[in-house]
Protein backbone atom coordinates (compact mmCIF):
# COMPACT_ATOMS: atom_id res chain seq x y z
CA UNK A 1 0.00 0.00 0.00
CA UNK A 2 1.57 3.27 -1.02
CA UNK A 3 1.47 6.21 1.38
CA UNK A 4 -0.63 9.15 0.88
CA UNK A 5 0.39 12.41 0.35
CA UNK A 6 -0.67 14.30 3.55
CA UNK A 7 -0.25 18.43 4.85
CA UNK A 8 -1.86 18.87 8.17
CA UNK A 9 -3.20 22.27 9.22
CA UNK A 10 -2.47 22.03 13.18
CA UNK A 11 -1.86 24.29 16.39
CA UNK A 12 0.41 23.64 18.41
CA UNK A 13 -1.24 22.21 21.45
CA UNK A 14 -4.83 21.28 21.03
CA UNK A 15 -6.37 18.25 21.61
CA UNK A 16 -7.79 17.79 18.06
CA UNK A 17 -4.52 18.65 16.86
CA UNK A 18 -3.45 16.13 18.62
CA UNK A 19 -5.17 13.59 17.56
CA UNK A 20 -4.80 14.08 14.40
CA UNK A 21 -1.06 13.55 15.03
CA UNK A 22 -1.67 10.15 16.82
CA UNK A 23 -3.34 9.03 14.16
CA UNK A 24 -0.87 9.79 11.54
CA UNK A 25 1.93 8.16 14.01
CA UNK A 26 0.09 5.29 14.47
CA UNK A 27 0.06 4.43 10.99
CA UNK A 28 3.78 5.56 10.28
CA UNK A 29 2.35 8.21 7.59
CA UNK A 30 4.52 10.64 6.85
CA UNK A 31 3.06 14.54 6.55
CA UNK A 32 3.82 18.04 6.32
CA UNK A 33 2.43 20.00 9.62
CA UNK A 34 1.44 23.40 9.05
CA UNK A 35 1.68 25.16 12.58
CA UNK A 36 -1.23 27.78 12.13
CA UNK A 37 -0.45 29.10 15.24
CA UNK A 38 3.35 29.90 14.97
CA UNK A 39 2.86 31.30 11.24
CA UNK A 40 -0.43 33.12 10.75
CA UNK A 41 0.59 32.74 6.51
CA UNK A 42 -0.61 29.11 7.33
CA UNK A 43 -4.17 29.75 9.18
CA UNK A 44 -4.95 32.57 5.93
CA UNK A 45 -3.66 29.43 3.47
CA UNK A 46 -5.39 26.78 5.13
CA UNK A 47 -8.25 29.17 5.51
CA UNK A 48 -8.07 29.52 1.29
CA UNK A 49 -8.05 26.01 0.83
CA UNK A 50 -10.69 24.74 2.72
CA UNK A 51 -12.96 27.53 2.47
CA UNK A 52 -13.51 28.02 6.78
CA UNK A 53 -11.63 29.07 10.06
CA UNK A 54 -11.59 26.37 11.86
CA UNK A 55 -8.81 23.45 12.07
CA UNK A 56 -7.81 20.67 12.28
CA UNK A 57 -7.98 20.38 8.06
CA UNK A 58 -5.62 17.69 6.58
CA UNK A 59 -5.51 17.43 3.08
CA UNK A 60 -5.04 13.71 1.88
CA UNK A 61 -3.87 13.17 -1.90
CA UNK A 62 -5.72 16.00 -2.64
CA UNK A 63 -8.63 15.86 -0.81
CA UNK A 64 -9.56 18.74 1.80
CA UNK A 65 -10.92 17.24 4.98
CA UNK A 66 -11.78 20.35 7.18
CA UNK A 67 -12.39 20.91 10.57
CA UNK A 68 -11.67 17.29 11.31
CA UNK A 69 -10.66 14.85 14.48
CA UNK A 70 -8.40 12.00 14.82
CA UNK A 71 -10.71 9.98 14.95
CA UNK A 72 -12.90 11.01 11.78
CA UNK A 73 -9.46 10.81 10.02
CA UNK A 74 -8.70 7.40 10.89
CA UNK A 75 -12.80 6.82 9.75
CA UNK A 76 -12.00 8.04 6.09
CA UNK A 77 -9.07 7.24 5.40
CA UNK A 78 -10.00 3.55 6.37
CA UNK A 79 -13.32 3.94 3.93
CA UNK A 80 -10.80 5.29 1.53
CA UNK A 81 -8.81 1.91 1.51
CA UNK A 82 -5.56 4.50 2.38
CA UNK A 83 -4.51 2.69 5.73
CA UNK A 84 -5.56 -0.93 7.16
CA UNK A 85 -6.51 -1.59 10.51
CA UNK A 86 -3.13 -2.60 12.44
CA UNK A 87 -3.14 -3.37 16.48
CA UNK A 88 -1.17 -0.22 17.45
CA UNK A 89 -2.77 1.77 19.61
CA UNK A 90 -2.51 5.61 20.34
CA UNK A 91 -1.62 7.44 23.73
CA UNK A 92 -4.18 10.43 23.56
CA UNK A 93 -7.53 10.69 22.95
CA UNK A 94 -8.32 10.99 19.60
CA UNK A 95 -11.97 13.31 19.51
CA UNK A 96 -10.98 15.74 22.56
CA UNK A 97 -11.16 19.26 22.80
CA UNK A 98 -8.52 21.80 23.26
CA UNK A 99 -8.55 22.83 27.35
CA UNK A 100 -8.99 25.84 28.49
CA UNK A 101 -5.06 26.07 29.54
CA UNK A 102 -4.53 25.23 25.87
CA UNK A 103 -6.69 28.27 24.77
CA UNK A 104 -4.98 30.46 26.91
CA UNK A 105 -1.89 29.78 25.72
CA UNK A 106 -2.67 30.18 21.88
CA UNK A 107 -4.39 33.27 22.96
CA UNK A 108 -1.31 34.60 24.73
CA UNK A 109 0.71 33.32 21.78
CA UNK A 110 -1.45 34.76 19.04
CA UNK A 111 -1.12 38.37 20.64
CA UNK A 112 2.99 37.97 19.85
Amino acid sequence: MSKPTITAYLKTQCGWSNGVRAVLAKYDLPYEEKDIIKNPAFRWEMEQRSGQPLSPCVEVNGTMLADISGEELEQWMLSQSLVGNTDKTTNVPLNAACTDEEHAAMAVRMKL
